[in-house]
């Protein structure tokens, strides 16, 4: 079972500093993001195959586990382990939940952010490489944000499978 709290716990715990278990990275969102869904008991498969399934194992891991673009794809094809399902809104996530954002909006995903608290329907998040803390989900305040961006917005199974 996905443990929500625990994954937001440690979102909490780590969102403004860098969990010396994990290798360091210049542009961390993801594995963050992959930090936080491990600590909620996300199951890892695929090692050694860095092009296949979610998994960090012996210093070396998956695109999927440290890479954007990866994790969207996997979330997005998931059935063993770790699965998600696309939905249409923010409104519809709760925290846990995990959202990718193509910020150019160039159909290339560069960031990922995780629910871990909710401003009545709508979603605040925390992420990595420019640490934030229960932010508002559509970075519309971020230098990043251009008006092309688009955003899938993923429920995380709470039975793994």
């Amino acid at each position: 079972m996905y443990d929500r709290q625990a994954a937001v716990r440690y979102a909490d715990k780590w969102w403004n500093s860098r969990n010396p278990a994990f290798p360091i990275f210049d542009d961390d969102c993801t594995s963050f993001i992959s930090q936080c869904l491990l600590a909620g008991g996300a199951p890892m498969h695929g090692a050694p195959n860095r092009e296949k399934g979610w998994w960090m194992y012996k210093g070396t891991w998956s695109f999927s586990f440290t890479v954007a673009h990866s994790l969207r794809w996997y979330l997005a094809t998931s059935t063993k382990g770790l699965t998600a399902t696309q939905v249409k809104s923010a409104q519809e996530l709760r925290p846990g939940d995990v959202i990718s954002y193509d910020l150019q909006g160039d159909g290339r995903f560069d960031h990922s952010t995780i629910v871990t608290a909710m401003d009545g329907d709508n979603p605040l998040v925390s992420a990595h490489t420019y640490n934030a803390h229960n932010r508002t989900w559509d970075y519309k305040d971020s230098y990043a944000y251009s008006p092309n961006a688009k955003y899938i917005f993923f429920k995380i199974h709470d039975d793994f499978s």
